[in-house]
């Protein structure tokens, strides 16, 4: 990983189809090492999720290209490589395993982020309704050493049809279910740097589980 890091930091400084079209085979060879590295670590999410059973990282793993038609940013490419380890892709509604690394900005991360309206208030009905069954998960002593909190967009006040009283209203309010825990450079020198990922992913599980039983009952899958 600290050769994809390496070069993610000099495209981060040369962002512009010239540099990157001059060295299009060293992104190549990297990215073909990048799917690589997830390959493996569906492998081996599977062994304690088997809805990751059978995936291929090439189904999860986001394009460096960026879409610039409607941002004033038109640098054209991402500085990370990242992929959406989940039953169905990228593109899957599931919660599911982010692993996004950027220099100076890698993370790793579970959960629902930006769900459509529909999924968000199933969501929040089901934190409501069981609610002690989801904070027994997020309030685990490991699990709050790794995911210390859950991270996005918050509404002002709890939404409508909830009581506005309820105790734990701050869980009703979020736009997004998802934790992260961040990663510096240096944890990708570590040799075992892959079995603490996989360590870290295996904690999130029981959110994602939870998060998913409920987009299994809105899409029916």
């Amino acid at each position: 990983m600290k050769e994809i890091l390496q070069y993610l930091q000099e495209l981060q400084a040369n962002n512009n189809r010239i540099w990157f079209n001059e060295r299009k085979e060293r992104y190549q060879h990297l990215r073909l090492r990048f799917q690589n590295k997830m390959d493996e670590l569906i492998g081996r999410i599977s062994a304690f999720d088997e809805e990751l059973a059978g995936m291929k990282a090439g189904d999860c793993m986001y394009r460096i290209y960026r879409d610039t038609r409607f941002s004033p940013d038109k640098t054209p490419y991402k500085n990370h490589f990242s992929a959406y380890l989940c039953k169905g892709g990228r593109k899957s509604v599931r919660a599911g395993y982010y692993f996004h690394l950027e220099p100076g900005h890698s993370l790793l991360s579970g959960g629902v982020w930006c769900p459509e309206p529909k999924l968000l208030k199933a969501l929040r009905q089901s934190v409501y309704d069981y609610t002690d069954e989801f904070k027994e998960i997020i309030q685990n002593k490991t699990f709050k050493t790794v995911y210390p909190r859950m991270e996005g967009e918050m509404l002002k006040i709890v939404p409508r049809p909830f009581p506005k009283d309820f105790p734990d209203g701050e869980l009703l309010k979020r736009k997004d279910y998802v934790v992260i825990t961040y990663k510096d450079d240096s944890f990708f020198d570590d040799p075992d740097w892959m079995e603490r990922v996989v360590a870290d992913f295996k904690t999130v599980q029981p959110f994602n589980r939870f998060l998913n039983e409920t987009v299994d009952d809105v899409y029916d899958l």
